[in-house]
Protein backbone atom coordinates (compact mmCIF):
# COMPACT_ATOMS: atom_id res chain seq x y z
CA UNK A 1 0.00 0.00 0.00
CA UNK A 2 1.00 3.12 -0.87
CA UNK A 3 2.14 6.14 1.67
CA UNK A 4 -0.37 7.90 0.81
CA UNK A 5 -2.78 5.36 0.95
CA UNK A 6 -1.64 4.51 4.60
CA UNK A 7 -1.68 8.01 5.30
CA UNK A 8 -5.66 8.38 4.20
CA UNK A 9 -6.37 5.79 6.15
CA UNK A 10 -4.61 6.82 9.74
CA UNK A 11 -6.17 10.41 9.11
CA UNK A 12 -9.79 8.77 8.53
CA UNK A 13 -8.94 7.05 11.86
CA UNK A 14 -7.55 9.84 13.75
CA UNK A 15 -10.51 11.88 12.46
CA UNK A 16 -13.11 9.54 14.21
CA UNK A 17 -11.63 9.27 17.00
CA UNK A 18 -10.79 12.95 17.69
CA UNK A 19 -14.41 13.55 17.26
CA UNK A 20 -15.78 11.11 19.80
CA UNK A 21 -12.81 11.61 22.35
CA UNK A 22 -11.05 14.66 22.19
CA UNK A 23 -10.98 17.78 20.50
CA UNK A 24 -10.59 17.47 16.69
CA UNK A 25 -8.44 21.33 16.52
CA UNK A 26 -6.35 20.46 19.16
CA UNK A 27 -5.41 16.51 17.96
CA UNK A 28 -4.73 18.84 14.36
CA UNK A 29 -1.86 21.27 16.45
CA UNK A 30 -0.34 18.24 18.04
CA UNK A 31 0.17 15.96 15.04
CA UNK A 32 1.29 19.35 13.44
CA UNK A 33 3.86 19.70 16.52
CA UNK A 34 5.03 15.87 15.87
CA UNK A 35 5.58 16.76 11.84
CA UNK A 36 7.43 20.00 11.91
CA UNK A 37 9.56 18.56 14.56
CA UNK A 38 10.11 16.20 12.14
CA UNK A 39 10.69 18.17 9.62
CA UNK A 40 13.36 20.31 11.29
CA UNK A 41 15.11 17.42 12.74
CA UNK A 42 16.79 15.61 10.55
CA UNK A 43 19.09 14.37 12.94
CA UNK A 44 15.65 13.14 15.24
CA UNK A 45 13.94 12.06 11.87
CA UNK A 46 16.10 10.40 9.67
CA UNK A 47 16.97 7.42 12.44
CA UNK A 48 12.76 7.17 13.08
CA UNK A 49 11.71 6.13 9.57
CA UNK A 50 15.39 3.88 8.89
CA UNK A 51 13.68 0.14 8.99
CA UNK A 52 17.21 -0.54 9.86
CA UNK A 53 16.84 1.41 13.49
CA UNK A 54 14.96 -1.47 15.33
CA UNK A 55 11.32 -0.55 16.40
CA UNK A 56 11.60 -1.08 20.12
CA UNK A 57 14.39 1.41 20.12
CA UNK A 58 11.88 4.21 17.69
CA UNK A 59 9.37 3.38 20.61
CA UNK A 60 11.25 4.84 23.21
CA UNK A 61 12.25 7.61 21.15
CA UNK A 62 8.37 8.22 20.70
CA UNK A 63 7.39 7.79 24.47
CA UNK A 64 10.28 9.81 25.24
CA UNK A 65 8.47 12.99 22.72
CA UNK A 66 5.38 12.25 23.83
CA UNK A 67 6.60 12.93 27.33
CA UNK A 68 7.99 16.15 26.60
CA UNK A 69 5.28 17.39 24.45
CA UNK A 70 2.59 15.88 26.02
CA UNK A 71 0.16 15.63 22.78
CA UNK A 72 -4.01 14.71 23.33
CA UNK A 73 -4.30 10.90 23.79
CA UNK A 74 -5.18 9.73 20.22
CA UNK A 75 -2.11 11.66 19.00
CA UNK A 76 -0.06 10.36 21.34
CA UNK A 77 -1.92 6.58 20.46
CA UNK A 78 -0.99 7.09 17.19
CA UNK A 79 2.18 8.03 17.29
CA UNK A 80 3.50 4.68 19.18
CA UNK A 81 1.42 2.89 16.53
CA UNK A 82 3.34 4.45 14.06
CA UNK A 83 6.31 3.26 15.46
CA UNK A 84 4.94 0.04 16.75
CA UNK A 85 4.53 -0.53 12.35
CA UNK A 86 7.46 1.45 11.02
CA UNK A 87 5.56 3.58 9.43
CA UNK A 88 6.84 7.03 10.70
CA UNK A 89 7.49 8.50 7.50
CA UNK A 90 4.05 8.66 6.49
CA UNK A 91 3.99 11.43 9.31
CA UNK A 92 4.00 14.21 6.60
CA UNK A 93 1.30 13.06 4.25
CA UNK A 94 -0.55 12.01 7.26
CA UNK A 95 -0.93 14.98 9.05
CA UNK A 96 -1.89 16.85 5.13
CA UNK A 97 -4.84 14.27 5.27
CA UNK A 98 -5.97 14.96 8.97
CA UNK A 99 -5.81 18.34 7.90
CA UNK A 100 -8.18 18.09 4.36
CA UNK A 101 -10.35 15.91 6.85
CA UNK A 102 -10.89 18.40 9.47
CA UNK A 103 -11.55 21.09 7.04
CA UNK A 104 -14.15 18.86 5.63
CA UNK A 105 -16.05 18.13 8.98
CA UNK A 106 -15.53 22.04 10.12
CA UNK A 107 -17.13 22.71 6.37
CA UNK A 108 -14.30 24.56 5.24
CA UNK A 109 -13.35 24.98 1.93
CA UNK A 110 -10.35 26.40 0.23
CA UNK A 111 -10.62 28.71 -2.81
CA UNK A 112 -7.98 29.94 -4.91
CA UNK A 113 -8.96 33.37 -7.45
CA UNK A 114 -6.65 34.69 -9.47
CA UNK A 115 -6.99 38.21 -10.67
CA UNK A 116 -5.29 40.84 -12.94
CA UNK A 117 -4.25 42.76 -9.88
CA UNK A 118 -4.79 42.52 -6.52
CA UNK A 119 -8.00 41.87 -4.50
CA UNK A 120 -9.09 45.49 -2.65
CA UNK A 121 -9.90 44.48 0.88
CA UNK A 122 -13.84 45.00 0.57
CA UNK A 123 -13.98 43.02 -2.93
CA UNK A 124 -11.98 39.88 -1.48
CA UNK A 125 -14.98 39.84 1.30
CA UNK A 126 -17.80 40.16 -1.40
CA UNK A 127 -16.02 37.15 -3.29
CA UNK A 128 -16.01 35.05 -0.42
CA UNK A 129 -19.16 35.63 0.85
CA UNK A 130 -20.25 34.64 -2.79
CA UNK A 131 -18.56 31.59 -2.68
CA UNK A 132 -19.83 30.56 0.58
CA UNK A 133 -23.12 30.86 -0.54
CA UNK A 134 -22.49 29.33 -3.86
CA UNK A 135 -20.90 26.06 -2.13
CA UNK A 136 -22.82 26.50 1.55
CA UNK A 137 -19.55 26.31 3.23
CA UNK A 138 -17.41 28.72 4.87
CA UNK A 139 -14.37 29.68 2.45
CA UNK A 140 -10.44 30.38 3.05
CA UNK A 141 -9.55 32.28 0.05
CA UNK A 142 -6.12 32.87 -1.44
CA UNK A 143 -5.58 35.51 -3.99
CA UNK A 144 -2.96 35.60 -6.89
CA UNK A 145 -2.32 37.82 -9.01
CA UNK A 146 -1.68 36.66 -13.08
CA UNK A 147 -1.92 39.66 -15.72
CA UNK A 148 -2.35 36.50 -18.75
CA UNK A 149 -5.99 36.50 -18.11
CA UNK A 150 -6.38 40.08 -18.98
CA UNK A 151 -9.30 40.84 -16.84
CA UNK A 152 -12.06 39.22 -14.88
CA UNK A 153 -11.26 36.35 -12.54
CA UNK A 154 -11.09 32.53 -12.07
CA UNK A 155 -11.83 31.13 -8.84
CA UNK A 156 -10.73 27.65 -7.92
CA UNK A 157 -12.73 25.21 -5.43
CA UNK A 158 -10.92 22.17 -5.58
CA UNK A 159 -11.92 20.83 -8.92
CA UNK A 160 -14.15 22.82 -9.60
CA UNK A 161 -13.11 25.96 -11.73
CA UNK A 162 -15.68 29.28 -12.24
CA UNK A 163 -13.73 31.19 -15.34
CA UNK A 164 -14.37 34.43 -15.83
CA UNK A 165 -11.50 35.60 -17.44
CA UNK A 166 -11.54 38.17 -20.45
CA UNK A 167 -8.49 35.54 -21.97
CA UNK A 168 -11.11 32.62 -22.15
CA UNK A 169 -13.99 34.16 -23.17
CA UNK A 170 -11.54 35.53 -25.93
CA UNK A 171 -10.39 32.04 -26.86
CA UNK A 172 -14.35 31.29 -26.95
CA UNK A 173 -14.71 33.88 -29.60
CA UNK A 174 -11.94 32.78 -31.30
CA UNK A 175 -12.99 29.09 -31.42
CA UNK A 176 -16.88 30.15 -32.61
CA UNK A 177 -15.29 32.37 -35.29
CA UNK A 178 -13.37 29.76 -36.68
CA UNK A 179 -15.89 27.08 -36.63
CA UNK A 180 -18.55 29.46 -38.44
CA UNK A 181 -15.87 29.71 -41.24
Amino acid sequence: MSNQASANRYAKALIDVAIKEADPVKVEEDLTAFADLFAKHDELRLPLINHAVPVHAKQGVIKELIARLQPSAPVGKLMLLLAERDRLEILPELTIAYRERLMDHQQIVRAEVVTTVPLAPDRATQLQQKLATVTGRTVLLQSRVDPAIIGGLVARIGTIVYDGSVATQLAKMRQRLSENR
